[in-house]
């Protein structure tokens, strides 16, 4: 164990790029050639083998260039908790297997729940990461809509002819989610059994933000066409882009129209420990249920998330009662059982390292750091529109940005998609920096995601001079081949 975590501490401590840019063809003979019938004798040879197999060619989120996607490098005190809970190995789903490792859980949903303002009837349970919890919150909302339904207690004003099954009804389910919203709504409606047209995507404005005339005039069209609006998500900072949908807005016309209001703030629930920039989160208190993923704006381990409901009794949702696990009879005795609440059994006590990470640090410390990375993202939007090499999309209002290299005007204008592909596969062979790609209209864009608080304007200087390197010779290859 000493070795290992030596060995790690110093590979983490001369780490001098991101990235050894090496390709899964180069590595991939390796790890297959391994016979794992014949143990290795000596652990000093089992690590030396995970040094040649995976330490040496990882790819680093702690380093300052690593720039792609909403990864974090992680504080010290979750590294702590890390090695106690696996060490420890306490599953959460009941009190017989956790005691007080559910209490904490526990604590930290109450705490949540308050930073996002919901009231004593709050409750949630920690999950695996955002894409479960926005299964879970839209699970619940089929389930309240059909209890609505079934029940004949349809918000007033609805055009909905008459239904004969659950199945009826699920097929006029409608769930609205902006068009720069997380592709696991969309996922979230198939593992549901709703319609392939269930979701509905929504017009945002210049700055990739749901527009409420847009929702509004969609909502009406659900009612008009005899469909049943289900649930709205919100995204308070979309993966693309870091913007944050208008909660006010959107949570009045929930109330009007019925549906469930879920705002998705796995990469924006950072700001809930933010001194400066709480206020974007203006709304969030209205939601019904809430995603944050704390492995992302928290600067925890992988995985550390939750989903937080305003009425913890629709959480029964969710509820199974086995007799070799969580009886009925233990909710009379008032035993905490986690897995009354979640779509898991077996699950890691991953609040663990939040706890400590609130414990040792504080929750201001934590927002500073995240303040940090929003700050240095606006400073890189600066660089971004006064360089003439480049075009950026919009203005962030947490940490991502969509850019592309733009070829001078011309002929070679027609070249921007490949040189833009072209660069980013360059800079990552090389492994002086990482970013990721995304589509925009149709067209091929860069995205720079800051997560490290030790990145400088310098570290993101010298990235869009490489990425413009790459491009500029991709052109230039092109228009003399």
């Amino acid at each position: 164990m000493a070795e290992g975590v030596d060995r790690v501490a110093d590979r983490i401590a001369r780490t001098d790029r991101p990235f050894t840019g090496v390709s899964p063809g180069d590595l991939a003979p390796g790890v297959s050639g391994v016979d794992l019938d014949r143990p290795l004798a000596d652990p000093s040879a089992a690590l030396d083998e995970l040094e040649e197999l995976y330490l040496r060619d990882a790819v680093y989120f702690h380093h300052p260039r690593y720039l792609a996607h909403l990864n974090c490098p992680v504080v010290i005190p979750a590294l702590l908790g890390e090695a106690v809970l696996t060490a420890v190995n306490s599953s959460l789903d009941t009190w017989d297997q956790s005691a007080g490792g559910t209490l904490i859980e526990r604590r930290l949903i109450d705490w949540t729940a308050g930073r996002i303002g919901f009231g004593p009837a709050a409750d949630g349970v920690f999950t695996s990461g955002g894409s479960q919890s926005n299964f879970q919150a839209l699970l619940l909302a089929r389930e309240e809509i059909l209890a609505k339904a079934t029940a004949a207690v349809l918000a007033p004003g609805h055009l909905v002819a008459p239904f004969d099954s659950r199945r009826d009804v699920m097929d006029r389910l409608r769930i609205f989610v902006s068009e720069a919203g997380h592709f696991s709504v969309r996922k979230s409606a198939k593992m549901l059994g709703l319609s392939p047209d269930a979701v509905v995507s929504v017009e945002t404005d210049a700055r990739k933000r749901m527009r409420p005339q847009a929702l509004e005039w969609e909502l009406e069209q659900c009612r008009w066409a005899g469909f049943i609006p289900m649930a709205v998500v919100a995204t308070a900072g979309t993966t693309d882009f870091g913007s944050i949908d208008p909660l006010h807005a959107i949570a009045n016309l929930c109330a009007e129209s019925g549906a469930w209001f879920h705002v998705d703030a796995a990469y924006g629930c950072g700001l809930l420990v933010s001194r400066s920039r709480r206020g974007l989160l203006g709304g969030i208190e209205r939601a019904d249920s809430v995603t944050v993923d704390f492995h992302k704006s928290f600067f925890q381990p992988v995985s550390s998330s939750a989903l937080v409901v305003r009425d913890r009794a629709v959480l029964a949702h969710a509820t199974y009662h086995a007799d070799y696990l969580n009886p009925a009879r233990m909710v009379e005795q008032r035993i905490p059982n986690q897995v009354d609440k979640s779509i898991q059994t077996t699950r890691r006590f991953d609040a663990l390292k939040l706890w400590m990470t609130l414990r040792i640090m504080g929750p201001d410390a934590v927002g500073a750091l995240f303040d940090e990375v929003v700050d240095r993202a606006a400073q890189a939007w600066v660089l971004l529109t006064v360089d003439p090499r480049f075009e950026v999309v919009t203005r962030s209002q947490l940490s991502t940005l969509v850019f592309r290299y733009l070829p001078p005007e011309g002929p070679d204008r027609d070249l921007a998609d490949g040189a833009n592909l072209y660069a980013r596969e360059a800079l990552a062979a090389s492994g002086a920096a990482v970013v990721a790609g995304t589509k925009v209209g149709g067209r091929h864009y860069l995205k720079v995601t800051l997560l490290n608080p030790q990145t400088t304007v310098d570290d993101i200087a010298h990235v869009l001079d490489l990425i413009a390197d790459h491009a500029a010779e991709y052109v230039e290859r092109r228009r003399t081949s």
